[in-house]
């Protein structure tokens, strides 16, 4: 009867998670460009979990705590076991700041302006910002330099980023000199923060790697109860063993919030952005770039 009820739950969670692309708008059987991004697949996968763990928790126990619990842990378990792959995008993203900079200032090297190396460089640009390099030559055609740039910083949104478009700004609206020097100087430190980042990475490494054995370890528990021990958990049948299960399960989310923080590493704060623009407009005028 519990195998049929699990079933009957994993059923309703298909059902939930095709009623939620077909209200976002996806197709399922052919995705479109918008649901093959990182973002909306992410989305995705944790609204199915959610949802599909929920459903089988609620119909195969009956206890609503239970349900709201495994929904949550369906939420959270794609960032606590796979946290790897958000700062590997950011390290290649980095490297491929640097190496878009020293591609502008070879190409200017060469007799080029700012904007034919711009559009030059968009074909054979590093793939983790191609596109977005490739977006910033088209907008060139109908706009002006600097808010294309800001345009672009906007897109990559990454703190190095928001460094070479500050110089490119100011070296396209004050004709500043060496700029290929300094495109230079900001690619080098680049890589030394990339590297860097990989290096703390690897000491995180130990750490995520005892997160995902904890995760797996009190998981692997509850289920092993569940299935082979039901008659251990039935105290939490009754309305106080809900409330019991409530405050055990909310220190168990505390706990993996607080394990899964220690993995994550920190985010520097961009400078370029909206908020910021007219303080960056002001060092403009005086040729500085905010700190």
């Amino acid at each position: 009867m519990t195998a049929l009820a699990a079933l009957c739950g994993a059923g309703v969670g298909l059902g939930l998670v095709i009623i939620w692309a077909g209200l976002r708008g996806v197709d399922v059987a052919r995705p479109t460009r918008a649901s093959t991004r990182p973002t909306v697949e992410r989305a995705n996968l944790r609204v199915g979990l959610a949802a599909g763990a929920a459903v089988i928790v609620g119909a195969s126990t009956g206890w609503p705590v239970g349900a709201v619990l495994a929904a949550l842990a369906g939420w959270g378990a794609p960032g606590l076991l796979v946290g790897t792959k958000g700062a590997q995008a950011a390290v290649g993203r980095i490297e491929a700041i640097a190496g878009w900079a020293e591609m502008l200032r070879d190409t200017m090297a060469g007799a080029a302006g700012l904007e034919q190396a711009i559009v030059a460089t968009a074909p054979v640009a590093p793939r983790p910002i191609r596109a977005e390099v490739a977006t910033l030559a088209l907008r060139l055609e109908g706009e002006r330099l600097a808010p294309s740039l800001r345009a672009f910083a906007d897109e990559v949104a990454d703190p190095t980023c928001d460094l070479v478009v500050a110089a490119l700004i100011l070296a396209a609206e004050h004709q500043a000199q060496r700029l290929g020097e300094l495109l230079g100087s900001l690619a080098q430190a680049a890589r030394d923060q990339a590297t860097m980042r990989l290096r703390v990475e690897a000491g995180r490494a130990r750490t995520r790697t005892s997160v995902k054995v904890i995760v797996g370890a009190t998981g692997g528990l509850v289920l092993g109860l569940a299935i082979l021990n039901r008659g251990y958990l039935a105290p939490y049948d009754s309305a106080v063993g809900q409330l019991v299960l409530l405050l055990v399960g909310a220190v168990f989310t505390v706990s993996f919030l607080w394990l899964a923080k220690m993995t994550r590493p920190s985010v520097t704060e961009r400078f370029l952005t909206k908020e910021t623009r007219p303080q960056f407009a002001i060092a403009e005028r005086t040729s500085e770039i905010p700190t």
